[in-house]
């Protein structure tokens, strides 16, 4: 097979695996308004809407919705004045992920050892409790604005989190899910010059290891470039890539999600699927954009020459845009949303694994040829 970009070997060890994680317990957004947020990821996306706190159920100033499909949990929060935390969040930034929740087994253990390893800390270790049972959180901070909660849920049997009711409408009927399983990864932007220090926050707080590391020589076009490194911890169940920008003839990407996000910040979150084709083509009938890829991408000879035999129809994955990339380990296929609100910040990613670890470097320079397309739509290359 041909030559395609090619990771660099990791440049950060990590200690021992001394803060063990289960894996993503939720993903928060500080959002303009909850409510119509809910129902865009319900009926776009397929979640499904299972639980509400608000003044009904004793949060005076926020309201939240919680959304799940199989392993994916997201909780939507707004304020209801216009003086809180999270009103200031959504102003500076739009609607945005606050936090990046990570269950473990002890809470209070992880955030000391983060802590007494210089992570900056953002909430004490807290018990909350209902007659369902006990959960117990604790906050650190990471790049710009955005917090990890560790989770300790082992002794509750509620629905979510004390405060959370069960959602109910009589007039709603669910939409389908669109098997979506699991988050991936959670892609992280910073400033220039930035991301060798969350990388090394990432390796000396929690333990994880550079997996991957990718120079502004793999990810490039002809008008622009940024560099990326993956963080992930012992077992690659939490995957954090960080990107910065690179020098390049035109604004980048990560330029324009820092200039319009006012600050570093989560720039997309992969969801897995078992079935992108299906996933992909519900998606797009629900109304979902995706980003375009050229034709020329789907020359059958020169992507058999990289990535071999795959066991998808290469038309059904030109007629929905769908990447395809192989490593050492198997394959992947994968496709970007645009963005998902109206500053061009928070995208998602849709991600099918067979076998691969890694993240689809043979696409990327169609991937950000693509994003430059809308950049330049945008006035903003």
């Amino acid at each position: 097979m041909s030559e395609t970009p090619t990771a660099s070997a990791p440049d950060v060890d990590a200690p021992d695996d001394f803060l063990p994680i289960n894996g993503t317990d939720y993903v928060e957004f500080y959002v303009g308004n909850a409510k119509q947020a809910a129902q865009y990821y319900a009926h776009l996306f397929g979640f499904q809407i299972q639980g509400y706190r608000g003044p009904e159920t004793g949060a005076k100033d926020t309201v939240h919705y919680l959304l799940e499909q199989n392993d994916i949990r997201f909780v939507l929060t707004s304020s209801l004045r216009p003086d809180t935390a999270v009103s200031t969040h959504v102003h500076r930034h739009g609607d945005g992920v606050k936090d990046i929740a990570l269950t473990v087994d002890d809470a209070e253990r992880s955030f000391r050892e983060a802590t007494g390893r210089g992570a900056t800390p953002v909430e004490k270790p807290t018990v909350h409790e209902d007659d369902n049972g006990q959960i117990v959180t604790a906050a650190i901070a990471t790049y710009g604005d955005t917090i990890h909660t560790f989770v300790e849920r082992s002794a509750y049997d509620g629905l979510f989190f004390p405060g959370f009711e069960r959602w109910t409408n009589s007039n709603w009927t669910a939409p389908a899910p669109t098997d979506l399983q699991y988050v991936d990864h959670c892609v992280g932007n910073v400033h220039e010059g930035e991301m060798d220090t969350y990388v090394e926050y990432y390796a000396q707080t929690m333990g994880f290891f550079n997996m991957l590391h990718f120079t502004d020589q793999d990810i490039s076009t002809e008008y622009s470039a940024l560099m990326s490194k993956v963080m992930a911890n012992g077992d690659e169940k939490i995957k954090f890539p960080i990107n910065e920008p690179a020098e390049g003839k035109k604004k980048s990407q990560i330029e324009e999600y820092l200039e319009y996000y006012q600050g570093a910040g989560v720039q997309h979150i992969a969801m897995a699927t078992d079935d992108i084709i299906s996933t992909v083509r519900t998606l797009r009938r629900r109304g979902v954009d995706f980003l375009e890829v050229p034709d020329t991408y789907y020359n059958r000879d020169l992507l058999h020459d990289r990535v071999g035999s795959i066991d998808e129809p290469i038309d059904e994955l030109e007629n929905l845009s769908i990447l395809v990339d192989r490593d050492p380990d198997g394959y992947l296929l994968q496709i970007f949303t645009q963005p998902v609100q109206d500053r061009p910040t928070v995208f998602y990613e849709i991600i099918q694994r067979e076998g691969a670890r890694t993240f689809g470097a043979g696409n990327f320079k169609a991937l950000f040829e693509a994003i430059e397309r809308e950049q330049a739509r945008r006035g903003n290359l």
